[in-house]
């Protein structure tokens, strides 16, 4: 999670303003202190207000500075983990300078380090949550919106940078001014023809230790930073002449984003954690998509020796000091489990796959979650296919799944399973499904989820039934249709039309369609996507 750029004086002033009205959370006061003593340099320069996003590997700070001019500036301070590493680090510093804030993506303004800790400082744009927007935009919004999110997306893949997280949260926006940016390249790859040198492919012997030293507080911005008054620093902070006490981290805690704090007033998720293909006679604990099985899935298994079937298969045990090998098996034997709902032995005893998984759950690709080796920008576009789907349906997240079985199933549900499994061949995989699923019409789906259709009269399938918000069902047992609400964002028909939701056309379905190609070959590109007639009346 991060924040993004302006620099303005009424968004500082609104920043101020609203920080002003509630009280830091003790323990966001202790991560600031923590973050003070392992780089005393900040507290010379920024006065460190708040604690705006959490992730896995970083966390961000609202910071404020002043600037040679005078004046004052807000900025996002993206405090990375201890951990991460230098190459890693390096790369993403390298993406956002080649981003050079243009094009609606990021830019990095100043970089601090001490020992192993890395502060990235980056303007700051003041953005409204996804979660909280999603069912109130109009459909020129949603125009608007998923057109600069291509253009971004334009422009890092021009440099060969697959960003492997593009969800809402990693685009911010402001919707007011219209103002959005691509940030969080910590999880970026490069395709081969990359522009990023530290994104290529790099060799063991360049991991083994070292590049840290080469990471030095540098400024690259066209102003400069000068020192806070005493007066307006936080005078919990340590004196910069003082060497900071030794203490351990502070203890990690439960991260729960504002989306997840505020699930139970949005927009619920049109798929739950559970399996959407099995039927009521399962028993409980046993929420499992059965009968779909990936020749490749064999993760945490216990390597088997193969044996006579006279005698039983035990399993292998290895010293507790040891991790446990597979045994050797013939790369051309045959197996007797292709195409079937069971894994064999040998098959259990191959060396398992290994390919990119990086990125969120419910905005990986198919050929993410099938593990194929060869991954390109088309996961991106992938990404961005599934929050317009969520921006045309009012519902976010759209796909939530508790493994990547389950989401290759739920997507199987919109996009039909015999068009899986013939995608799935172009890139070296196979999928068997117990059950045949349709393909289903996009603007019907998307229409009927939003509200703008009947569900009586949308056909569709009874995985979808279970997404209806009680209260809806309850209101149409006596409601006209035209009063009848969406459970995404519980607007009237009458409202929605004035929002222009009743005259979105048949092009921004058809760019759908082609963000969600399940072959990554054929999938549009930013740059033809931009090119689409939707966008005709739009400058690129």
């Amino acid at each position: 999670m991060e924040a993004a750029p302006t620099g303005q004086r009424s968004s500082h002033q609104s920043v101020e303003k609203g920080r002003s009205r509630h009280k830091i959370p003790r323990d966001v006061e202790t991560d600031i202190a923590y973050l003070y003593e392992v780089l005393p340099q900040l507290s010379r320069i920024f006065r460190i207000i708040d604690k705006i996003g959490e992730g896995t590997f970083s966390t961000v700070y609202l910071a404020e500075a002043q600037m040679t001019d005078g004046s004052r500036r807000m900025f996002a301070l993206k405090h990375l983990i201890p951990t991460s590493h230098p190459v890693r680090i390096a790369a993403e510093l390298q993406c956002l300078t080649v981003a050079v804030g243009t094009e609606n993506v990021m830019g990095v303004t100043y970089c601090f380090r001490k020992e192993h800790h890395v502060v990235i400082v980056m303007p700051y744009m003041e953005h409204q949550t996804f979660v909280d927007i999603v069912g109130s935009l109009s459909f020129e919004d949603v125009k608007h919106y998923i057109f600069h999110l291509l253009k971004a997306l334009r422009h890092i893949h021009k440099f060969g940078i697959i960003h492997r997280d593009i969800k809402p949260t990693n685009f911010l926006f402001n919707q007011q001014r219209r103002e959005y940016t691509l940030v969080d390249f910590g999880l970026a790859q490069g395709t081969p023809d990359t522009q990023i040198e530290l994104l290529k492919v790099v060799k063991a012997k360049a991991h083994k230790g070292g590049g840290s030293s080469k990471m030095v507080e540098e400024s690259l911005g066209k102003q400069k930073l000068v020192p806070l008054p005493p007066n307006t620093r936080n005078p919990a902070i340590l004196s910069s002449t003082k060497t900071p006490a030794k203490r351990p981290c502070p203890p990690s805690r439960i991260k729960h984003s504002k989306e997840l704090l505020g699930v139970d007033k949005a927009p619920r998720s049109v798929f739950g954690e559970k399996n959407i293909n099995g039927t009521n006679s399962h028993k409980p604990g046993t929420d499992k998509v059965e009968g779909l099985l990936l020749k490749t899935k064999r993760e945490e298994v216990i390597p088997r020796k193969i044996v006579s079937s006279k005698h039983r298969s035990v399993p292998v045990r290895a010293p507790l000091n040891q991790k446990p090998k597979p045994p050797a098996v013939s790369p051309m034997l045959t197996c007797n489990c292709f195409m079937t709902d069971r894994v064999c032995n040998i098959c259990l005893s191959r060396k398992q796959q290994v390919a990119p998984r990086a990125g969120t759950p419910g905005f990986r690709a198919p050929e993410v979650l099938t593990k194929c080796p060869n991954q390109g920008t088309a996961i991106d576009m992938w990404s961005a296919g599934v929050i317009l789907l969520s921006l045309l349906s009012g519902r976010y997240p759209f796909f939530k799944a508790s493994d990547d079985l389950i989401a290759l199933t739920q997507i199987m549900t919109i996009r039909g399973s015999r068009e899986t499994k013939e995608a799935a061949k172009t890139f070296g995989k196979s999928i068997v499904c117990s059950r045949d699923l349709p393909r289903l019409d996009l603007r019907i789906l998307c229409e009927t989820l939003r509200g703008l259709r009947s569900w009586d009269d949308a056909s569709l399938p009874a995985e979808f039934q279970a997404s209806r918000n009680p209260a809806e069902v309850k209101q149409d047992a006596g409601s006209p249709a035209k009063k009848r609400m969406s459970s995404g964002s519980l607007r009237s028909i009458a409202e929605l039309q004035e929002m222009g939701w009743d005259k979105a056309p048949d092009d921004v379905y058809d760019l759908l369609d082609k963000l969600l190609d399940l072959n990554p070959v054929t999938r549009i590109t930013a740059s033809k996507a931009l090119q689409h007639p939707l966008f005709k009346d739009m400058t690129n």
